[in-house]
């Protein structure tokens, strides 16, 4: 399992992050506070909110090419 805090200035920010992970077979989730959402559900991120730090879990231990590509939302 793998985690990075990720935020995100747009909505346009967040369609390419899930169009991104949506390539990715295992499952992510994303935290903030008591609220946990799909990493690959527009609805749900944008329902974290804009230019916050959101939690980002990985339920694999194989995503460096993943945390590459996802790298410019680290919080």
């Amino acid at each position: 399992m793998n985690e990075i805090n990720v935020t995100f200035k747009s909505p346009d920010e967040i369609l390419e992050f899930v169009n991104t992970v949506s390539k990715y077979e295992f499952d992510m989730d994303m935290k903030k506070g008591r609220l946990i959402v799909d990493a690959k559900s527009i609805l749900g991120i944008m329902n974290l909110g804009l230019n916050n730090v959101i939690h980002l879990t990985m339920h694999t231990e194989d995503c460096d090419d993943l945390m590459e590509k996802i790298a410019k939302y680290a919080a």
